[in-house]
């Protein structure tokens, strides 16, 4: 059910932003919308997601109506706190989205456009299961205005899909994917390495796998093992294996190598896109800190600076808003020094890189060993912006350390 919410200062019942905090129209706003409802808890999971046996009261057939509350409620705060702006972007994540019915997730972003409007262009992604696309359903979708579909694929070997306790039909990606197409959907595949027995064939097989199916995008992740997890739990008992660094290392590279062959290229360091047209907007609202807020149960949001985030339960959630409050269960503001980390963390991490302007002395002075270590692009620093290198991406936390001492 989700990692613990951080700690912070209480949120007012009311949910009104701190009066020197701003809705800035120079600033792009997004939309992230979570639809926490799962069929089965991945082993691996560790987000704020339900399925049915624990909702405990919280209703699936109500999600979108107590959804549309906390936008309404959205909509008042911000137009006290300045300018409404338009969704540059709008982002179903969950959870698994398409387990509502296309209609729902329709009247949850037509509610978005009512209460702030679409910018022109806007991006809007639906994440979904393979086992949940069909062709009625996509173009359902397509019709009320999503325009990108991110497929969770995960792998295409089943012994690896198995450990990751994920339930899809490896065939059914191939028809996701189909049907997104045919309704006019780009599409992203995401995917996972690393998990306890996968080997390096196998993820060459999930490879060639993603690349025969000729998507727009692709996200692949080293597996972590968070505490709390089924997964974590089998590895402390023995029973498979903890994933090896060397090994995520070396399937990183592949994937690298296989995606620029590919025509693919790098924009973040998980993420590849076939051109910078279809590079995620969303994701990289968050690296480059815009403004965005989050709907729904445990949603994170980020306006001028401050940060809050909701109840975690569906239950708990929708008794606040059924009584006229704000979900919010907390907030904060980092200070300046918190804030220049975050950034480098953040910025650091996409290709178009962090500006060298941005760092203090130490960090600027660190950047010629950086170079000399193949951590860093020599041009780029030279040009004036940080960008990490193949063997840089491998190793991001440790450039991050050296450019915020």
């Amino acid at each position: 059910m989700g990692a613990a919410l951080p700690l912070g200062d209480p949120a007012p019942l009311d949910g009104r932003l701190p009066d020197d905090v701003r809705a800035r129209p120079e600033t792009d706003f997004s939309v992230y919308l979570h639809v926490p409802f799962c069929r089965v808890r991945c082993g691996y999971c560790d987000f704020n997601t339900y399925t049915s046996d624990e909702l405990r009261g919280a209703r699936q057939d109500q999600y979108a109506d107590t959804l549309l509350d906390e936008v309404a409620l959205a909509r008042g705060i911000l137009s006290q706190a300045g300018s409404l702006r338009p969704a540059a972007t709008v982002f179903f994540g969950g959870g698994t989205p398409t387990l509502l019915p296309p209609g729902d997730l329709g009247r949850m972003l037509q509610g978005v456009r009512d209460a702030f409007g679409l910018a022109p262009g806007a991006e809007i992604t639906v994440e979904a299961n393979p086992d949940t696309v069909t062709d009625a359903a996509a173009a359902e979708l397509a019709e009320a205005g999503v325009t990108r579909m991110s497929i969770g694929m995960q792998s295409a070997v089943p012994h690896v899909l198995a450990v990751l306790d994920r339930t899809h039909d490896p065939r059914n990606v191939d028809t996701a994917v189909a049907a997104a197409r045919a309704a006019g959907l780009e599409v992203s595949l995401d995917l996972i390495y690393g998990a306890p027995g996968e080997s390096l064939d196998d993820w060459r097989r999930s490879l060639e796998t993603v690349l025969a199916l000729e998507p727009d995008h692709v996200s692949a992740y080293a597996l972590i093992i968070e505490e709390g997890t089924k997964l974590a739990r089998r590895i402390r008992r023995g029973e498979v294996t903890a994933p090896d660094d060397d090994l995520q290392a070396d399937m990183y590279e592949l994937a690298d190598a296989r995606m620029d062959a590919a025509g693919f290229d790098w924009y973040e360091v998980s993420n590849w896109s076939r051109s910078p047209a279809h590079r995620s907007r969303h994701n990289l609202a968050y690296w480059r800190g815009s403004d965005w807020w989050g709907f729904g149960p445990g949603a994170h949001s980020h306006i001028d600076g401050l940060r809050f985030w909701n109840v975690k339960h569906p239950a708990a959630y929708a008794q606040r808003l059924h009584a006229g409050q704000s979900p919010a269960a907390g907030r904060e503001r980092p200070d300046a020094e918190a804030r220049r980390l975050e950034d480098v963390l953040l910025r650091s991490r996409i290709r178009d890189g962090l500006p060298v302007s941005e760092l203090l002395g130490e960090g600027r002075h660190a950047i010629a060993a950086l170079i000399t270590d193949g951590l860093v692009d020599g041009p780029a620093a030279f040009q004036g912006r940080v960008v990490l290198t193949l063997r840089g991406r491998l190793l991001a936390d440790a450039v991050v350390r050296a450019l915020t001492p």
